[in-house]
């Protein structure tokens, strides 16, 4: 199997970093393929903006998705964003790693999901299709393929709870698991979550490894998030809001997790 790794965080030392080595150790002794974007080592140029765009005049208004299409049309990405879209289409898993600052990720991921994510390539495919108010959320360029996330938490595992004061750590994920990686088609498996990280033991340290090498080895039995695909009639055409009857008066993130076949 092929597995493509995004990391970013600026230590090579960290426990982020750590952990990312010892998902690649992991994945190769396996047999598998891995190809990893540091991003921070690579100088990754976060922003999007003109500079993306050279077939743009300085006359014309920069309107992202409409650049974004026509560069992706006209082959004319730059280079930087090429090669991780052909890194993209290689893999067969995606595995994005990074730490929680602020509620999210580091601003130098989420640029890449920016760049990287353009329009005619992740997103803004099959949105004329008629019979089906566009290819997302279930489906998608990325159909087939699977994704998690290795994400670090400074807080604690109670602070994330259903009543913590963060916010249930499957909350603070959602805009990731499902906005980012269920949009364009991945499979998302539940992520390989690490709290309490400000200061790590080697004892503790080596307890995660094996915790996370006995989740890579498990990793083909493991269930994905059953998040409700968009064309299956869950949701109402063209308001995307969920039926009524489904989870009757329930709201928040977790109403879009479910069989639909039991509930309809």
């Amino acid at each position: 199997m092929k597995y493509f790794i995004v990391h970013a965080h600026p230590d090579s030392h960290s426990l982020t970093s750590s952990l990312k080595d010892v998902a690649v150790q992991e994945l190769e002794s396996q047999g598998h393929e891995v190809k990893v974007s540091d991003l921070y080592a690579q100088k990754w140029k976060a922003s999007i903006d003109r500079d993306d765009f050279e077939q743009l005049s300085q006359e014309e208004r920069l309107k992202i998705p409409q650049a974004s299409y026509e560069a992706y049309a006209r082959g004319a990405l730059t280079k930087d964003v090429n090669q991780e879209q052909e890194k993209l289409i290689w893999a067969d898993f995606v595995i994005l790693s990074f730490p929680i600052w602020w509620s999210s990720m580091p601003a130098i991921l989420k640029g890449w999901v920016d760049r990287v994510f353009s329009c005619g390539f992740t997103y803004g495919v099959g949105e004329h299709n008629k019979s089906r108010w566009g290819t997302r959320y279930g489906e998608g360029v990325f159909s087939g393929k699977r994704a998690m996330l290795l994400a670090t938490f400074g807080g604690s595992e109670s602070q994330y709870s259903a009543r913590g004061i963060g916010g249930p750590v499957e909350d603070v994920l959602f805009p990731i698991n499902h906005g980012i990686l269920y949009y364009p088609g991945f499979t998302v498996l539940p992520p390989f979550v690490v709290h309490n990280t400000i200061s790590v033991t080697e004892k503790r340290f080596q307890r995660l490894s094996n915790e996370m090498r006995l989740y890579l080895k498990s990793i083909d039995s493991t269930k994905p998030i059953s998040y409700r695909k968009q064309n299956y009639g869950d949701y109402l055409i063209p308001s995307l809001v969920l039926r009524d009857d489904i989870k009757p008066g329930a709201k928040g993130f977790g109403i879009h997790i479910g069989d639909a076949q039991s509930e309809a």
